[in-house]
């Protein structure tokens, strides 16, 4: 019994509290920015979706490099995973025809 002492694991250097913090309130200060983008008459329509998403994607970035720990995995794990997440998206968008068809909503 006395072996499992001997194998702990440890994090990686440079995690602390003090970065989990950081980041939380990074994300926190992006979320701001979207709720005022949200609530903004902007002239075009267009920017403002840009913007929000792409405010989202690095707020992804951090969630997942951060808080689901992938800035610290092998690079192997993150070339599997990748072409993974690229293949889901392409799955979704190949459905969202149809679901447009069903909602009766057209382009405008």
């Amino acid at each position: 019994m006395s072996g499992h002492a001997n194998n702990e694991q440890h994090a990686p250097e440079g995690i602390t509290v003090k970065l989990f913090m950081m980041v939380w309130f990074g994300l926190l200060a992006l979320t701001g920015i979207e709720v005022v983008l949200a609530y903004i008459q902007m002239s075009s329509l267009v920017l403002m979706l840009t913007l929000l998403i792409g405010l989202s994607l690095i707020k992804t970035v951090m969630i997942v490099a951060y808080f689901m720990h992938m800035k610290y995995e092998l690079f192997s794990l993150k070339v599997t995973l990748f072409p993974m997440c690229v293949f889901c998206i392409l799955m979704l968008l190949v459905m969202m025809p149809d679901a447009v068809r069903a909602l009766g909503l057209r382009a405008q």
